[in-house]
């Protein structure tokens, strides 16, 4: 279960850096691998690549941050979050949430979130499976005729 641990750790170290420079490296070695197996096992487990992932989280905090009707102008929360400028931060964000990022600041606008990762093991099987054993008369499956 050490992994698990590791695992985490590597998201928290990305969450807490979602509004900075991320570090690969950082992130691989708080999970005890390299950059290369850091990723593919990410990509693995989550079906979601790990640049996928921190782009989703950051377009996420961005669309709760317009959207709480704060008075940052859409080029401050673009560039807090990463991005240049304020078109592919525009891009990005039309692209997720279907809606440019002044939209999401109209009240009762519908966003997507994607949540903070977190890795835990669930055993399932622990519950009684119900069955029984019935005999069938003899058919075929497959006719070879040929």
């Amino acid at each position: 279960m050490e992994w698990l641990e590791r695992m985490n750790r590597a998201i928290d170290y990305i969450e807490a850096n979602l509004t900075g420079e991320i570090e690969l490296r950082e992130a691989a070695h708080l999970a005890c691998c390299s950059s290369y197996q850091f990723q593919r096992m990410f990509s693995f487990i989550t079906d979601v690549t790990l640049s996928e992932y921190i782009r989703r989280r950051r377009l996420t905090l961005a669309a709760l941050e317009l959207q709480q009707g704060g008075s940052a102008k859409v080029i401050d929360v673009a560039l807090k979050y990463g991005y240049e400028s304020p078109v592919p931060f525009a891009r990005a964000f039309h692209a997720l949430h279907g809606i440019t990022p002044a939209m999401a600041r109209q009240e009762g606008i519908a966003l997507k979130a994607y949540p903070r990762l977190s890795f835990l093991i669930t055993i399932k099987g622990a519950e009684a499976m119900n069955y029984r054993i019935e005999t069938k008369e003899s058919f075929e499956v497959f006719n070879n005729t040929s």
